[in-house]
């Protein structure tokens, strides 16, 4: 259950009302019109309902600039609606306006990004050079690569290139900042290349793949469920941060062979992760509100999946070729 308050010309009124019978709001609120003529009216909406509430509100009342339209969550509502389970079953959907304000929040290339990126990349280092697998678990808990992921998937799904350039850019730095960082790192720290975690991204195979895709899936659905992130988080970063961190060791190293090998265990997990996530948030029906938007974004959507299909498939390719030379 969610409380929405509009706040609009007292003439939507009428309006308003007839969106929350045919939603069948369990409670309705008009409040006093304001000497601007604008009047704030609230209901209560349940979730699975609230998507279709937003979408025919910002229909209504798209040419009123002046007018808003506020979600909140509710702890408790009392009392309890005596309604059938069948009437109030959520759908378990976020809706796209809190989709979008939480990913793209999180795929800011800023200050705290950068810093957190940095400090993930040195403890991630010293896992891998000290081959302890706590410590590298713990660069992944810090590390913040979810953001920028999710953000280019759920971009790519409503069509929205300003946050698909946005969450590149913030992905494309995060990566190079700890390829870099990690170079420098293994040109001043001396240590065995055959340790057991290095050694673990050096080599790309099928079950990369598999967990790559389950990260990108399963990070995906807690956006789109609400569920907590952290754990997909650490996923994810478990798929990125690592191989990243040890090419660049590798390359300060000048373990190029080694470094090749981490560098494609990255490329792997990075198409693995977007196409599992997009897939989701196509099957989540995650699409914009009007139809010239969902045209742009079914057209991006298709373009991007081929995209990310062909380059696996490639990438797959060359895991094979490596193996059969490397045998």
């Amino acid at each position: 259950m969610k409380y929405v308050e509009i706040v609009a010309d007292a003439g939507s009124a009428a309006t308003v009302m007839a969106i929350a019978e045919k939603y069948k709001a369990p409670d309705v609120r008009l409040g006093v019109v304001g000497e601007d003529g604008m009047q704030p009216m609230r209901m209560l909406v349940a979730d699975d309902r609230l998507q279709s509430v937003l979408d025919t509100l910002q229909h209504v009342l798209g040419a009123q600039p002046t007018a808003r339209i506020v979600v909140l969550e509710i702890e408790v509502s009392l009392p309890k609606p005596e309604t059938p389970a069948e009437d109030t079953q959520e759908t378990g959907t976020a809706t796209r306006e809190a989709l979008y304000e939480s990913v793209e929040r999180s795929s800011r290339l800023d200050g705290n990004y950068l810093v957190l990126v940095v400090l993930s990349t040195v403890v991630a280092a010293i896992g891998l050079i000290e081959s302890n697998v706590a410590v590298v678990i713990g660069a992944m808990v810090i590390a913040p690569l979810l953001g920028p992921n999710l953000a280019l998937s759920l971009g790519t799904a409503l069509g929205d290139l300003a946050l698909v350039r946005k969450s590149a850019k913030a992905l494309l730095a995060g990566v190079v900042v700890t390829v870099v960082l990690s170079a420098a790192l293994s040109a001043v720290w001396p240590f065995d290349t055959g340790g057991s975690e290095l050694a673990l991204r050096t080599h790309a195979g099928l079950d990369s793949i598999g967990l790559a895709l389950a990260s990108g899936a399963a990070a995906a659905l807690s956006l789109t469920t609400g569920l907590s992130s952290v754990l997909v988080g650490v996923m994810v970063a478990v798929a990125l941060l690592p191989p990243a961190a040890t090419f660049g060791l590798m390359l300060g190293h000048q373990q190029y062979a080694l470094a090749a090998g981490a560098a494609l265990l990255l490329t792997v997990n990075i198409v693995s992760v977007n196409l599992a996530a997009k897939i989701v948030f196509f099957v989540k029906d995650i699409r914009p509100r009007t139809w010239h938007e969902k045209e742009k974004a079914n057209r991006a959507m298709i373009v991007y999946v081929l995209g990310w299909l062909v380059s696996l498939v490639i990438l797959v390719v060359v895991m094979y070729l490596r193996k059969t030379l490397a045998a």
